[in-house]
């Protein structure tokens, strides 16, 4: 039967988290160190979320040129979002690991 092959596919569509309608969100992965994507653009308006995948290690999301003072650190399995009204360049890093940098570019 034909229909077999489309049922197979909305089925594992059904069982794949990246595939659910939440999952929009722009993502930037913590691991190693390092921010995955170390840069990301994105529109205005958009909201970006960093998940820390490390084994035991905290981290923050830190727009100290921004004049911002340093967000609370977030811990393995934790997240941290932020919105972005502006558009612009927007470089970050970690506070206790300054040679983890990042930006973020928002587009109209």
């Amino acid at each position: 039967m034909k229909w077999q092959p489309l049922l197979l596919i909305f089925a594992l569509a059904a069982f794949n988290p990246a595939a659910s309608a939440g999952n929009d969100m722009p993502q930037v992965i913590i691991k190693d160190f390092k921010f995955i994507p170390q840069e990301i653009t994105i529109k205005r308006g958009q909201t970006i979320n960093w998940d820390n995948q490390e084994k035991r290690q905290y981290h923050s999301v830190w727009f100290e040129a921004l004049g911002e003072e340093e967000p609370d650190y977030f811990f393995p399995e934790e997240n941290y979002q932020r919105e972005f009204k502006q558009t612009g360049t927007f470089p970050y890093r970690c506070g206790p690991h300054p040679k983890m940098t990042g930006i973020v570019h928002v587009i109209d």
